[in-house]
């Protein structure tokens, strides 16, 4: 075949992609809009705003939990876990739509998501050896053709499959009554009795949401708009990844390690069918990462300050940027970078501290950290592989607690990462440091819930490209196999009705999996930062 018949025969297979992608978007789009409207109509919702959380102060006998909430819309009853007197584990409480059975209308896609994540394993697995051993090469001339047609159709994919099912029923019901409440009035958003337990950073993209969901003509998409800064942080990861790649990796590297990303069944689940916001705060994780390492300092440590206040987990990240100064070993390095990342948290803060004073953001970050007393709250991780999965933490396992046992472990892991990053010697090992830090406070943490390793799989991909680690790519495929069996099980499993996961096969097999995972990665980043063994994957 002559290399113009080539070209014409790729040409001509991007265009029926993006067109077949492009149609069925518009296909889905056009079908959600007419199947929300009539049951808007069938049972009267209109705008009305859902319920809000459930708080232990005032509602008995409920787990405090962002999915566990009450709710005044019908069609959505409450499906918190009921507490036995008898015991310190919630029991599931079962529930249902009004005259049906306790199946939401999600699960029935569950085979299909199943399916197409064994589809993508085996896929990329066939794609790797191939790469490696056939040295297949991408011409430079179709590499942006490639990339754009990569991020189109998994944008496009996305938009299409976020129609399909309604997300979480406690997490979107959530977010739509904090959109709601934020676009009514913004800055006292926190003196509303449907006030949120997230820090104010994506309250004001919630509150664009809720302005552009409260024009009637764009209502019946409220569900679809609450997913789709996420879904387009999906994309912008991608691209983010095949640029950074580019700059120290092959083409074909680059383009694989995206595609990896955007069309990963774990970050799929999570934006679209989920609906929650991870993938957004995993973005701004991954630009601070990135901006440390490239000698960016200051908007770097706005970035972290930005992540932190958009969720609290963002302090599990905060040691690397301590890790980068301590090494620079510059009081003018140190005071831009405070200079920096608190003027990003006051320029966030300062407009709801005119309604809730000056040190509110702490009492919200306090209540918060507390708010969740549990060994484990879903996360498939050692306390859930020995049974403590909803067991207050406050129990004892020797002679501490659970919760002191995971804060001794935070000491020791950070401790221990800061040991790697001063071993490795530069700030190539920022990512890896970070990635450390969350598998680490994830596995053997308390309080912590199914989505918090999230951030791991883009950590990971950015650990490779740094350090160029082939077991990196090995570490990123295991994260991205568990935070999908975890969060796939989570979700599909509160869509029946079932919000604590019992101690079942699936959560002993993923949780050991996990404790592995995190051992592996020990080893590795021992072995290149103090052995400087590096295993190099040569395509």
């Amino acid at each position: 075949m002559t290399l113009l018949k080539k070209h014409t025969l790729f040409g001509i297979s991007i265009f029926l992609i993006i067109l077949s992608a492009g149609f069925l978007c518009v296909y889905s789009i056009w079908n959600y809009h007419g199947n929300t409207a009539l049951t808007q109509n069938q049972i009267g919702l209109g705008n009305s705003p859902p319920g809000e959380r459930n708080r232990m102060s005032n509602v008995p006998n409920q787990i405090p939990s962002e999915r566990n909430h009450l709710s005044d819309i019908p069609e959505q009853k409450p499906r918190g876990q009921l507490q036995d007197p008898n015991s310190t584990r919630p029991m599931a409480r079962p529930s249902g739509r009004p005259g049906g059975d306790a199946t939401s209308a999600g699960t029935k896609y569950a085979p299909q998501l199943t399916a197409y994540s064994i589809i993508f394993l085996g896929l990329f697995i066939a794609i790797y050896y191939r790469f490696k051993y056939n040295k297949v090469k991408i011409h430079p001339g179709q590499v942006r053709v490639l990339m754009l047609t990569m991020l189109c159709v998994g944008l496009l994919l996305r938009i299409s499959s976020a129609t399909l099912v309604d997300g979480h029923p406690f997490d979107i019901s959530l977010f739509k009554s904090w959109a709601t409440a934020a676009a009514n009035n913004l800055f006292q958003f926190y003196s509303s009795p449907r006030s949120s337990d997230y820090p104010p950073l994506y309250i004001y993209v919630l509150f664009l949401i809720g302005k552009v969901a409260g024009v009637p003509a764009m209502s019946p998409y409220f569900t679809l708009l609450l997913k789709l800064p996420s879904i387009v942080a999906d994309v912008a990861t991608s691209y983010f990844i095949y640029r950074l790649a580019g700059k120290y990796l092959s083409l074909e590297i680059s383009a694989m390690l995206s595609a990896f990303y955007i069309f990963n069944p774990a970050v799929f689940i999570n934006s679209t069918f989920w609906g929650q916001v991870d993938s957004f705060f995993t973005f701004i994780v991954t630009l601070a990462i990135f901006l440390l390492s490239e000698k960016k300092i200051g908007f770097s440590s706005a970035l972290f300050a930005a992540a932190v206040m958009m969720k609290p987990q963002g302090i599990i990240f905060l040691p690397v940027l301590f890790f980068e100064l301590a090494r620079q070993k510059s009081f003018k390095i140190i005071l831009k970078a405070l200079a920096f990342a608190l003027s990003t948290a006051m320029v966030i803060v300062l407009p709801f501290s005119l309604n809730e004073g000056a040190l509110w953001i702490f009492k919200l970050f306090s209540n918060t950290l507390s708010e969740y007393p549990y060994a484990s709250v879903n996360a498939f991780n050692f306390f859930s592989l020995i049974g403590k999965n909803y067991v207050k933490d406050a129990s004892a396992l020797f002679i501490f607690s659970y919760h002191n046992w995971g804060m001794i472990f935070i000491v020791m892991l950070t401790a221990f990462s800061w040991f790697i990053y001063i071993k490795g010697n530069g700030r190539v090992f920022a990512s890896a440091a970070a990635l450390l830090l969350i598998a680490g406070v994830f596995t053997f943490s308390t309080r912590i819930h199914e989505r918090y390793l999230f951030p791991a799989v883009a950590l990971s991909i950015l650990a490779f490209i740094y350090l160029r680690d082939k077991r990196l790519l090995l570490l990123s495929a295991g994260f991205s196999s568990t935070v999908y069996i975890n969060t796939h099980f989570v979700l599909f499993e509160t869509s029946k009705g079932i919000n604590a996961m019992s101690f079942n096969p699936v959560l002993i097999f993923t949780s050991l999996l996990n404790v592995m995972l995190f051992v592996y990665l020990v080893k590795v980043l021992f072995d290149i930062a103090v052995r400087k063994r590096i295993l190099i994957l040569n395509i």
